[in-house]
């Protein structure tokens, strides 16, 4: 891949998001939703697991079935957040890298997720070629994405309180670098991808905030729980949660190695306390406390 047409990356570096966003924010609907779909949909056990977007590993150890997980975000410091929150341990492994140049070799993982990130890829196509390629043949891929065809949205431009067209397949940009996109554009790339869609559950139908202050958040948790079972019939949820696997292109190759360069993609290095070199280009990499900085 070619360095030099790299897509702009939306970089939350410094950023205390989790803090403000997550923590501070009156996000407990939203974080209890998440959990249930996380929990419905990727319940199978295997060894790796990449997070693609990991931020500050609020979703992390929700990956309970998986004996490793890659934490992967671009933002060195929502790592260290991360690892401040998960420890060095062992089942954790922090990568600062971006979703276009995804650092690891062919068919290494058993499973992927993209959750509140595909909404800031302006190439979202290219980051899911990316996620094919370190699949194993038959590995899982979670991806949350932000809908476009929302009943928000909908009504909104009905009404015409709203410029875009919801029914349009075409992402909007509804400020920089944050995307919505609709269900049938995401339908067709997870397909143009070798990912076969099992299973889509729709989130977050009640995230209107005077819903979220009269009516009890057990209760709106509860009633979101139900209505997430529809997502395989109609998605008109601001959020979707949408299972695939991968098909089977390698036949079973073995895999060998774990990283690759993603200046030059080659997959044998030399590893330093302070650096990782690749002896295919000799680009070198720092290790950051801990975290394997590719950027």
């Amino acid at each position: 891949m070619n360095p030099s047409a790299q897509p702009p990356i939306c970089n939350y570096e410094g950023s205390n998001y989790q803090q403000v966003f997550w923590e501070s924010g009156e996000r407990q609907y939203e974080d209890q939703v998440e959990a249930i779909a996380i929990r419905r949909l990727l319940n199978q056990p295997g060894e790796y697991l990449l997070e693609i977007g990991a931020g500050a590993g609020r979703n992390t150890p929700r990956y309970r079935t998986y004996q490793r997980i890659v934490l992967l975000d671009y933002s060195i410091s929502q790592l260290e957040q991360a690892q401040a929150r998960l420890g060095q341990h062992q089942r954790y492994l922090y990568v600062a890298g971006d979703a276009y140049h995804l650092p690891f070799v062919a068919g290494l993982f058993d499973a992927a997720t993209m959750i509140r990130t595909l909404h800031h890829l302006a190439q979202p196509q290219l980051a899911l070629q990316q996620v094919r390629r370190v699949l194993k043949d038959g590995g899982f891929f979670l991806l949350e994405y932000a809908n476009k065809q929302n009943l928000k949205a909908i009504l909104r431009y009905w009404f015409g309180r709203q410029a875009w067209n919801p029914f349009d397949l075409a992402p909007i940009e509804f400020a920089e670098l944050n995307f919505d996109f609709h269900p049938k554009a995401i339908r067709h790339w997870l397909a143009e991808n070798d990912l076969q869609l099992i299973r889509q559950l729709t989130v977050s139908h009640f995230r209107l905030g005077f819903l979220k202050r009269t009516i009890p958040l057990k209760v709106l948790v509860a009633l979101d729980s139900l209505a997430q079972l529809t997502g395989n019939w109609w998605q008109l949820s601001p959020s979707v949660f949408a299972l695939a696997q991968a098909g089977e292109m390698r036949k079973s190759a073995p895999v060998n190695g774990f990283f690759a360069c993603p200046q030059c993609e080659g997959e044998q290095f030399h590893e330093l306390p302070t650096h990782m070199e690749c002896l295919t280009c000799g680009r070198q990499w720092e290790i950051r406390n801990g975290i394997y900085v590719f950027r």
